[in-house]
């Protein structure tokens, strides 16, 4: 008999291992701003989007890597803190 096969959790994209892909799973909109929520859609951040965690911000606040598609973006803290992913995509 085979067991069912485990669902991802998803995870805050900020906890996703470096240089591991995954897939937004979702995206809270309503904790970024209009500007904000434009900009991440115009670089094609959408749910089932394959994204990467390229290097995590010190502890002074500073912007995380990641990369999107082809493209290596910065992001602030608060911003990926409103994307979760399904890590192994």
């Amino acid at each position: 008999m085979n067991a069912p096969a485990a669902i991802p959790v998803p995870i805050p994209l900020a906890s996703l291992p470096r240089h591991k892909p995954g897939a937004v799973a979702s995206v809270d909109w309503g904790k970024l701003s209009e500007p904000e929520s434009r900009r991440l859609r115009e670089l094609g951040l959408d749910e089932g989007v394959e994204v990467e965690l390229l290097h995590r911000s010190g502890l002074l606040g500073g912007p995380f890597a990641c990369r999107i598609g082809r493209m290596t973006v910065a992001l602030r803290r608060h911003v990926v803190a409103a994307i979760h992913v399904s890590p192994g995509a």
